[in-house]
């Protein structure tokens, strides 16, 4: 394993067409709209509920906790930012209440054009949220479908804890790390 510094990946822009939708109406909690981040043209697209805190109060640029988590495990098993896209259920933060399943399935049309546009070869879902969300059954857990490869949507998908989760129980981790290194034999073969 490399020295290890977080660092925030570069965000990949917005497309025009998409970056004034109001169609779920996060628009209106204030949060700008992250298309996704990482090189738009990696292999592994990592799939995350909806993007975190990226700026302080003052608008300093910050690597949250989830990106953190992430970052770390990725540099454990050898894979870089030129490997990892990263992108999301939600395109914007929420920042209170909202009508959640209402809202992904709206959202998830943008990820579905993403998936056309890209073309990744290995998906990997963090958390239940973005699980359930690909997986279109609100029946699955992370739990019961980690450490194994999935094809849905016609795609290889591993899913994994969301990284906060590992980070309020480390007991978490090693299971985390195991994930990781189904991801990059995968990624790898």
């Amino acid at each position: 394993m490399t020295h290890f510094c977080p660092t925030p990946f570069q965000e990949e822009l917005t497309p025009e067409d998409f970056i004034h939708c109001k169609k779920c109406g996060l628009y209106k909690h204030g949060s700008r709209m992250i298309w996704g981040e990482g090189n738009p043209t990696a292999s592994i697209m990592i799939i995350l509920d909806n993007p975190g805190a990226r700026e302080d109060k003052e608008g300093n640029e910050y690597v949250c906790g989830t990106r953190e988590t992430l970052q770390l495990a990725a540099n454990h098993v050898g894979l870089h930012e030129k490997d990892l896209y990263i992108t999301y259920i939600l395109k914007r933060r929420p920042k209170r209440a909202y009508e959640k399943e209402q809202t992904r399935q709206i959202c998830i049309h943008h990820l579905h054009q993403q998936l056309k546009e890209k073309k990744p070869s290995l998906l990997f879902c963090l958390g239940n949220i973005a699980v359930q969300s690909f997986f279109q059954n609100a029946d699955v857990d992370v739990k019961s479908l980690r450490g194994k490869v999935h094809y849905v949507q016609g795609y290889q998908t591993i899913v994994a804890y969301h990284p906060l989760a590992i980070r309020r129980r480390p007991n978490l981790w090693n299971l985390f790390l195991d994930d990781w290194r189904l991801v990059t034999k995968h990624y790898y073969s």
